[in-house]
């Protein structure tokens, strides 16, 4: 079968009346998840993770997989068009990759042409979503073939270049990204071992034999942490929102916007594709090019429309193209599909290079809701941009009571343990005091879902090799992916300290 008869049989899942009302409230969700300031991708798709259980928990095990993961995907994309709201009506981000939309989308919005920005914004994640899932359809299929050839040691390999490249690009310090990697590994080792029958870090509590719940982490540290933060240090935002006049964008506008929107996508997609990447980056780049293009670069930050169509086409391709490496390579290139492919294991479905033949349905159905998951956003968003702005003055004494009761009952409902409570409870301060030292939370989630496979793949590849570390050099492929990983860490920290060597020399 080719890549168009499977994205049919796709279409033909993702069109099920219960997975198009999955796929409109996940949307529905992200939107006002990207709108609400603090919440974030992660923590919104984290969150809902126990309520799909809920929700899909009369469906047999594969629709209730795909109906859950179009859910949730649902939300991941639609937070990225939410994103810029807030960035553009009070010039704060949604969420970190909608920073740079605020440079331009803020001016136009004191200009009056707030709506104009909004439905923009909206266009041009409609296209940079088509662009990227194009991409996916036909990049899939070979992806995976060439995955399935990989051999333990290269698997290994992978999976390590893909703690390196998030950690390496993780908040201001790669030496906090890494050791928040390094506690992820740590934590992922806690419980009865596979192969031995062994207890590992258990201090004889019964509870933690079969490991730390993985939800119970997720929505602690990005959830609570964030409810934590908005308690401890009061961060209520009391800007002044614009006002929203004209939503329709003239021809002009359309014109000005349509080669920063083609432009942004592409750079957002083979960015996404890029483990470690995310949509942040892909946005910062897609505006300096359009800066470095532009024949009149002076009218940036003062309210050029493609200061904002190029970085919100960016952040919606990238967040497309970062499925790519998650499907076929089961290597998750940011924080939210981390903890996407947390919930895919929590439903018995491995990400990776078999998903698409072990599980083509939850594959290509979630590629196909994506599709219209997009239609929905851009019919959702264009005429209810003021709707959603109102979102924006929701009182956190009502939003913080919302986000702990799902996240209570939503943990508690997985394994009905309070020992789980105590540990949201735990992590929610942990996450909050080490975000506060910025800290990044997204490296700790990457190594608790990748560890136990590091360790699976370690350990087949050492068992081939009699004991032998060398296979993991000897074989080219895992050589290659091991240099790639040294360089992603080692060149920027070379790159940082010869730009301090420059500024001591001219002083």
């Amino acid at each position: 079968m080719s890549a168009f008869d499977y994205l049919l049989n796709g279409f033909a899942t993702a069109l099920q009346w219960q997975n198009i009302i999955f796929a409109f409230v996940g949307v529905l969700i992200g939107t006002v998840v990207g709108v609400l300031p603090g919440i974030g991708p992660i923590s919104g798709v984290a969150l809902l993770i126990p309520v799909t259980a809920s929700l899909t928990s009369g469906l047999p095990p594969e629709a209730a997989a795909t109906s859950a993961i179009i859910l949730l995907a649902g939300v991941y994309y639609g937070a990225m068009y939410g994103g810029s709201t807030t960035s553009i009506l009070l010039n704060t981000p949604g969420e970190s990759s909608s920073v740079v939309t605020v440079l331009d989308g803020y001016p136009m919005a004191k200009q009056g042409r707030a709506g104009v920005a909004l439905s923009i914004a909206a266009i041009g994640s409609f296209f940079a979503g088509l662009v990227s899932l194009i991409g996916l359809v036909f990049l899939a299929e070979p992806l995976s073939e060439v995955a399935l050839k990989l051999s333990p040691a290269d698997e290994f390999s992978l999976m390590i270049l893909g703690l390196c490249a998030l950690s390496g690009l993780a908040g201001k310090s790669v030496t906090k990204a890494l050791m928040m990697t390094v506690f992820g590994l740590l934590i992922a080792t806690i419980g009865l071992d596979n192969v031995s029958g062994v207890a590992r870090f258990t201090f004889d509590m019964p509870e933690l034999y079969s490991g730390l719940e993985f939800l119970t982490i997720a929505v602690g540290v990005f959830a609570l942490g964030e409810v934590f933060k908005t308690i401890l240090e009061r961060d209520v935002n009391e800007g002044e929102i614009a006002k929203i006049s004209r939503i329709i964008p003239t021809k002009e506008d359309l014109k000005e916007s349509a080669g920063p929107i083609l432009r942004g996508s592409l750079v957002g997609f083979f960015k996404g594709i890029v483990p470690g990447s995310g949509a942040t980056l892909a946005s910062f780049l897609a505006y300096l090019l359009e800066k470095k293009i532009s024949k009149t670069p002076e009218k940036f930050g003062k309210g050029a429309i493609a200061g904002v169509a190029a970085p919100e086409s960016a952040n919606n391709a990238a967040s497309g193209g970062a499925m790519i490496p998650l499907l076929t390579l089961g290597i998750p290139g940011t924080g939210t599909t981390a903890v996407l492919m947390g919930a895919l294991i929590m439903y018995n479905v491995q990400p990776g290079p078999l998903l698409f033949e072990d599980h083509p349905t939850i594959a290509w159905g979630l590629i196909a809701s994506m599709f219209i998951g997009n239609v929905m956003l851009l019919i959702l968003n264009m005429p209810l941009v003021k709707v959603f702005a109102k979102l924006i003055e929701t009182p956190p004494k009502y939003l913080i009571p919302m986000i702990v009761a799902i996240s209570v009952f939503g943990v508690y409902a997985v394994r009905v343990s309070v020992f789980d409570l105590v540990l949201l409870l735990l992590c929610g301060l942990v996450g909050y005091f080490l975000a506060k030292n910025d800290f990044p939370m997204a490296p700790l989630v990457l190594g608790l879902v990748l560890g136990p496979m590091i360790e699976n793949n370690l350990r087949r590849a050492l068992t081939t090799s009699n004991g032998d570390f060398s296979i993991f050099i000897e074989k080219p492929v895992s050589l290659v992916f091991l240099i790639i990983a040294v360089l992603w860490i080692t060149v920027p920290l070379i790159m940082k300290m010869r730009g301090k060597k420059v500024i001591v020399n001219e002083e």
